[in-house]
């Protein structure tokens, strides 16, 4: 389990309640970021947003600004998907991390957590992908693991992801090798719709190998 305190980005920064708004902009340019942590005396003040500080005097003080901070935050010795959700939920590049006594311990960068959930996820791990489309009621790991374990693989990950759209469910799974044409029928066979698949269809190259070595013998 990877825990927010665990992934903190020690290159960003933080402001003081002291700092103007200039150098609060010269930061964020910086560091290419549009959000950023104001501290007071080792706590969270909040979180000042670019759009914000675009808004008024560079010389203001970020003390006379406090009715502009977010107090979104993160515990540190929460899981790192808490750090994902509120990334996404409120659109930001930096999300703090905090203690159970509201003391800054650092903060998360949107770049960072991506990376991470990369990881997580096994975005660089070898193998094929396949997405399934199916309705939620007829979701089974079980059935699901067990036809891709009959084709002599494994799944490495596996994602659910819910359409409100749509109403469909979609299953994205990774497969622990690329020649995935066997897993892809048998999915087929069983009345499964594969939306999506990236491997290789070994099935097409054979066919066409055994068709040249045929025709060669045939002399044609």
């Amino acid at each position: 389990m990877v825990l927010n305190k665990e992934i903190i980005s020690d290159a960003i920064p933080s402001l003081n309640l002291t700092d103007t708004v200039f150098q609060a902009l010269d930061l964020m340019a910086d560091f290419h970021i549009s959000h950023l942590p104001v501290v007071a005396e080792d706590k969270l003040a909040g979180l000042i947003n670019e759009d914000d500080l675009l808004n008024v005097s560079g010389e203001d003080l970020l003390s006379t600004m406090e009715n502009y901070f977010s107090k979104i935050n993160v515990q540190a010795n929460g899981h790192f998907i808490e750090a994902v959700q509120r990334i996404n939920e409120f659109s930001l590049t930096v999300v703090p991390v905090v203690d159970n006594e509201s003391g800054y311990v650092g903060s998360i960068s949107a770049i960072d957590l991506l990376k991470q959930l990369g990881k997580f996820i096994g975005a660089n791990d070898p193998g094929g992908i396949i997405v399934l489309e199916m309705e939620k009621v007829n979701f089974s790991f079980s059935e699901i693991s067990k036809l891709v374990e009959t084709n002599d693989a494994q799944i490495t990950q596996l994602n659910t992801f819910s359409d409100i759209q749509s109403g469909f469910f979609y299953v994205t799974l990774k497969i622990n090798k690329f020649e995935i044409a066997d897993i892809i029928a048998t999915f087929q066979r069983y009345d499964y719709i594969v939306k999506y698949y990236f491997g290789e269809e070994l099935y097409q190259n054979e066919l066409r190998d055994n068709y040249d070595h045929l025709m060669n013998y045939l002399g044609i």
